[in-house]
């Protein structure tokens, strides 16, 4: 493991970058700033390497007005919630109303956005941990969360999360990280290959906020059973693809609570292939449709559709949602889940 400086956030912390490097030159950096997965440098089947996801050259670029969430670590709750109100055990909780009338990501006090502490690190993982006190973002309980990124010798990066809360509460946490099999500065995703093993998804409204309605993606663009390119049907007329812009829905995963491969994403160029595991119900696919045209890393200007997200998670407002899985997290209870995104 190698360490160098990250620079400042906004409140003047210190962030730093910690990389990781496997048998077959496969490199990992991650950050404690917002425990954030800055690069993957992938080789392909010629040995050429690649970064594979897009991000920012300091933590003010993750701070800046864009709201991407690169590579972030987001919690306590991954994704909206409604009306940014739920109820649980009887009592009223408000959130942040910071995406509309809604709750995105937690809030403008998301965890991408503190400094985490460094819990354990050995030659090819990292834990960060973070302390959450009761009330933190308008959720009951005090929690310690601890992440840990693993980078394993079969060019895979585990993600496990890790928390006790002391009192009833909401946990959905996720990786934000957009992904180019071709490159993080090579354009567009949409001649990428998709697979996704999900036979249904959660409907929203024009906010993209679900209605609970879980529908079958038979015959529709949601459809990814069969592997097809990404843009083949994003810009259909189609309610769902014209409300998101694009792709940005929740996929009811096939896996039944079990660890499993979820999706698939396969590149047109360098010959990368992606495969996501996990065993959440749900996977937010979003194909960045709101990716600003603006300088990230290494000097590279993203612009729209230039990476994609597998966000494994339960399902958005889940809580709000009686037919939906919960993610409430009780007291004493273990929060423990993985995702895994191997690459070949």
């Amino acid at each position: 493991m190698q360490k160098r400086s990250f620079g400042k956030n906004a409140k003047g912390e210190e962030a730093t970058l910690y990389t990781f490097e496997n048998k077959n030159g496969m490199t990992m950096e991650v950050s404690d700033f917002g425990a954030t997965l800055y690069s993957l440098t992938v080789p392909n089947q010629e040995g050429k390497l690649y970064d594979v996801v897009l991000g920012y050259d300091t933590p003010a670029g993750y701070e800046g007005p864009a709201g991407t969430f690169f590579g972030a670590t987001v919690g306590r709750n991954a994704n909206r919630i409604g009306n940014a109100a739920f109820s649980l055990n009887g009592k009223e909780y408000q959130l942040d109303k910071n995406d509309g009338k809604n709750n995105l990501h937690s809030g403008s006090d998301s965890y991408s956005f503190r400094i985490w502490k460094v819990k354990e690190t050995t030659e090819n993982s990292i834990t960060f941990s973070l302390h959450s006190p009761d009330g933190d973002q308008g959720y009951p309980g005090t929690l310690d969360m601890d992440v840990t990124y693993v980078l394993t010798d079969d060019n895979a990066v585990q993600i496990n999360y890790y928390g006790v809360p002391e009192k009833d509460t909401i946990i959905n946490m996720t990786n934000h990280s957009y992904f180019n099999l071709n490159g993080h500065g090579s354009g567009s995703i949409e001649k990428h290959f998709v697979w996704v093993d999900a036979d249904a998804y959660t409907v929203t409204d024009e906010e993209s906020i679900p209605t609970g309605e879980i529908i079958p993606v038979k015959g529709t663009p949601m459809d990814f059973r069969v592997k097809k390119e990404v843009g083949k049907d994003i810009d259909a007329d189609y309610e769902a693809v014209i409300n998101g812009k694009g792709y940005d829905h929740n996929w009811c995963l096939n896996n039944h609570g079990k660890f499993a491969k979820v999706a698939e994403l396969n590149a047109d160029i360098s010959g990368i292939t992606l495969e996501v595991y996990t065993d959440l119900p749900g996977v937010q696919v979003y194909t960045g449709n709101f990716i600003p045209e603006e300088a990230g890393k290494q000097g590279v200007v993203y612009k729209r559709r230039q990476g994609i997200c597998f966000e494994t998670q339960y399902y958005p407002d889940a809580i709000n949602h009686d037919n939906f899985e919960s993610p409430v997290c009780r007291a004493g209870e273990v929060y423990k889940t993985t995702t895994v995104y191997k690459f070949s």
